[in-house]
């Protein structure tokens, strides 16, 4: 068996790590190593109960899922004093590109289920009934395609992007991956992902994690720290 080659790097930040956690178990210490090694950045998703390896690969899994964003059209119409450079959301109407602005409307959320409900071009149905569905926006860039300018422009059809999480409307796919690492993912250590039994780890994370967990590469990890006498007494410990 070859041994594991540490670096002093690595071997340095084992030491600080061991020395706040004096009582830590083999495993622990061996997760930790592998998670500098590594450079590893796990993340929980919490909606879906999912560990990543990192936020990069949740996005990208998420997204060849079509799980975090959904190209959709706006239509964009200039109504005087809907939107200004105050104004920080919008509440828009699919069908028309009406929009009311938060501080531009006394009650906007109020009024734009009464537009829609009312809208002539709405043609959706359910019951009978026209549906109330319209989109709701924070993107600066989304809300500055609103504000009126000096010539009025006549309506127009723009594609943004919509978050399948919380469904708000982005004006870029950037904008909604910052927001989704932003507010949906949660950093993990390597070693609170092996203490997690309540969500599961994503396969290609979890076959990585196996190789790595193989019996003889924690063995060659400890026969590894023996050649440093600063190790000693933890291997001991580990031993016992």
């Amino acid at each position: 068996m070859i041994n594991e080659i540490i670096t002093k790097e690595l071997r340095e930040e084992l030491t600080d790590f061991l020395r706040k956690n004096p009582s830590t178990e083999l495993i622990s210490a061996y997760l930790h190593y592998i998670e500098k090694k590594f450079n590893l950045h796990p993340v929980l998703f919490p909606k879906e109960k999912m560990i990543y390896q990192s936020a990069e690969d949740a996005v990208r899994i998420l997204g060849l899922a079509s799980k975090l964003w959904h190209e959709t059209d706006i239509k964009i119409g200039f109504h005087t004093a809907s939107v200004n450079e105050q104004t920080l959301k919008i509440y828009i109407c699919p069908f028309t590109g009406k929009v009311f602005g938060d501080n531009t409307h006394p009650n906007p959320q109020d009024a734009i289920y009464d537009w829609v409900s009312r809208c002539p071009e709405n043609t959706e149905r359910i019951g009978g009934l026209r549906v109330k569905r319209f989109f709701v926006s924070e993107d600066a860039e989304v809300i500055r395609n609103y504000i009126p300018q000096a010539k009025p422009k006549p309506p127009l059809t723009k594609v943004v992007f919509s978050s399948v999480i919380s469904g708000k409307l982005f004006n870029s796919k950037e904008a909604v991956i910052q927001d989704f690492k932003q507010n949906y993912l949660k950093p993990l250590t390597l070693v609170e992902v092996q203490s997690q039994n309540s969500y599961s780890i994503e396969e290609h994370f979890l076959a990585f994690l196996q190789k790595q967990l193989a019996e003889d590469k924690v063995s060659s990890f400890v026969e590894s720290l023996a050649d440093c006498e600063e190790f000693s007494p933890y291997i001991e410990q580990w031993l016992e």
